[in-house]
């Protein structure tokens, strides 16, 4: 089985390969990228719900940090889902000049919270519970998002 860290870093690759197919779709027909954008933000909030579920709370129980690095992260977590409907309004709104403005402030704050999360974060979370690395993955591999 994988680290805490390989896991959840091959998500978050998982993940940007939908946003590039989206983006890609929407240059092309914005209507046609909806598909797309519906899967994306679902891969991207049952990554949210692994960390926000099961990682953050076995590091926050075993560091006893509380109020470091897991409460910045949910809060990022927070402006993507808000994001996140921006984004699919706009598709809705057949507005693509909103589209690729909301999907460019998306990439940037995206590609800073997953270098804070592969850099930091998962680094420090496989340091301190890498005894629990396989129990963890296992967890967040079967947890299902309603």
């Amino acid at each position: 089985m994988s680290t805490i860290q390989e896991y959840l870093t091959n998500d978050h690759r998982k993940c940007d390969e939908v946003f590039a197919k989206m983006e890609e779709q929407a240059a092309s027909s914005l209507a046609d990228a909806r598909t797309l954008a519906k899967e994306f933000v679902a891969d991207m909030e049952h990554h949210f719900q692994m960390e926000e579920r099961v990682m953050f709370p076995e590091f926050e129980q075993k560091t006893g940090m509380i109020q470091g690095p897991t409460e910045l992260m949910r809060q990022e977590h927070a402006q993507m889902r808000s994001l996140f409907i921006q984004l699919i309004n706009s598709i809705d709104e057949k507005n693509s000049d909103r589209f690729f403005g909301t999907s460019e402030t998306l990439m940037i704050l995206l590609q800073q919270h997953n270098m804070k999360e592969e850099q930091m974060l998962y680094a420090m979370a496989q340091q301190h519970l890498s005894v629990e690395s396989d129990r963890i993955v296992a967890m967040m591999d079967s947890l299902i998002v309603e």
